[in-house]
């Protein structure tokens, strides 16, 4: 599958192993038709790369940069602290193209190393670092 659409604010690598390095950020792709207002909607999706594609994506594109991302989707549960589960849909992307890139605000590519009060990247906690902007407008309808 492939989107093309915005980076919402500066990709932060994370190590989460020995030389695993992982950027997950928020892609907002507008939809190809305008609501019953006369208003494009859009749509944020949760993408996550791995290895280079993360430092080279995370390098050279900023907040705001126009990319398309080709990759699979994914879906997983976890549970959090209060029972909850919590499903996470994504996009795992093997291949970018940078099509209007922006700079950077920060110059640190890396997030903060991990102290011993917090916990450490994992597939049962990641999804977590994000929050998805509230929507205020009608959801299609499900036929």
């Amino acid at each position: 599958m492939a989107l093309v659409g915005r980076i919402t604010k500066d990709l932060t690598l994370r190590k989460v192993s020995v030389g695993r390095v992982q950027a997950s950020f928020i892609l907002a792709v507008n939809r190809n038709y305008k609501n019953r207002q006369g208003e494009v909607d859009t749509d944020f999706v949760l993408c996550t790369l791995w290895g280079k594609l993360a430092e080279n994506t995370a390098k050279h594109c900023g907040k705001g940069s126009l990319i398309g991302i080709g990759g699979r989707i994914q879906s997983r549960t976890y549970e959090r602290e209060d029972a909850s589960r919590v499903y996470v849909t994504e996009v795992i992307g093997d291949e970018i193209r940078f099509l209007a890139t922006k700079k950077r605000s920060t110059e640190n590519l890396y997030a903060e190393p991990v102290t011993s009060t917090a916990q450490p990247a994992t597939k049962e906690n990641e999804a977590a670092h994000f929050h998805l902007p509230a929507r205020e407008t009608e959801e299609l309808p499900i036929f």
